[in-house]
């Protein structure tokens, strides 16, 4: 069986190392003890660095949060790069830039290990079912060592390019809207908390009409919840949105298009990061604004 080592087990990383397990022989390494032990309860192999459960893998997928993640998982203290054997290929389904990506796989190349551009997007129940959108890009033989990692991954594979970059470009266009939609859905049950609606049957409604929307249909029931003053489950952490928000907003000041209702939706989870919120569910948002 072909050798996966998965690098970050957060709300991400968790659901595709236990996806990938039909399929493939999994090692995995988080910071935190308590996920390790959530995918070797999985049938994952916990290890105690990146370097070791990357040592003879033939394929790694990195799920981490955020660029400062990245670093220290490839490059820091018992990170993958030393240890990763030439022609092996790095899948990244973190969204981290275009800069962030294309630094990591310059690096990665001095140790003839390929790399794919890949961010994901679709959330961590059809990450376990192996059920994502996945927008990749890369060299074609880098593609072709990854293939069979990307299609358990996902259900639909889309090359966004030749050039590492170009994947999380396309990624980055995604969150404007998953943002914009996001912020739209806890200020619409806001609202509709403080007229006094039921909320329940009211998202039951909109998600049949010209409102729906993924992010309005995931999102909404936690917002309920949240609104009740009841704690959801942790699915999408603000800090993730709130990063996000940023790569957006700097990519198109970059090539000099205005955002103004993602840069708006941008300063609600700026907010919550100010109220101590970075580690909730972005479904939290809600409260600030019926508050």
């Amino acid at each position: 069986m072909t050798t996966v080592a998965v690098l970050g087990l957060g709300a991400m990383g968790l659901p595709m190392a236990t996806c990938l397990t039909k399929t493939a022989d999994v090692r995995a390494f988080d910071v935190s003890a308590e996920r390790v032990k959530l995918a070797v309860d999985a049938g994952v192999k916990g290890c105690v660095s990146p370097a070791e459960a990357c040592a003879g893998a033939d394929v790694v997928v990195v799920g981490v949060r955020d660029g400062h993640q990245l670093e220290d998982a490839l490059f820091g203290a018992d990170g993958a790069s030393g240890a990763m054997k030439a022609g092996s290929v790095l899948i990244l389904t973190s969204t981290v830039g275009a800069e962030g990506a294309q630094s990591a796989a310059g690096r990665l190349a001095e140790h003839k290990v390929l790399f794919v551009d890949a961010p994901v997007s679709g959330g961590a129940l059809r990450a376990a079912k192996g059920d994502l959108l996945i927008m990749v890009s890369g060299t074609d033989e880098a593609l072709a060592k990854a293939d069979a990692v990307l299609h358990t991954l996902g259900s639909t594979v889309v090359v966004a390019g030749k050039q590492v970059g170009d994947g999380q470009k396309m990624k980055t266009v995604n969150q404007l809207l998953a943002g914009i939609h996001t912020a739209a859905a806890n200020e619409a049950l806001a609202l509709a908390h403080a007229l006094g609606l039921e909320l329940e049957p009211l998202i039951e409604v909109l998600n049949q009409g010209a409102a729906a929307s993924f992010m309005f249909a995931d999102r909404g029931p936690r917002i309920a919840q949240q609104l009740h003053g009841e704690q959801p489950p942790l699915r999408s952490r603000v800090d993730v949105i709130n990063k996000d928000m940023g790569i957006v907003t700097a990519l198109a000041r970059s090539v000099g298009v205005a955002t103004p209702v993602a840069a708006a939706a941008g300063q609600l989870y700026l907010e919550a990061m100010a109220h101590g919120l970075a580690a909730s569910d972005d479904s939290v948002v809600a409260t600030i604004l019926a508050s």
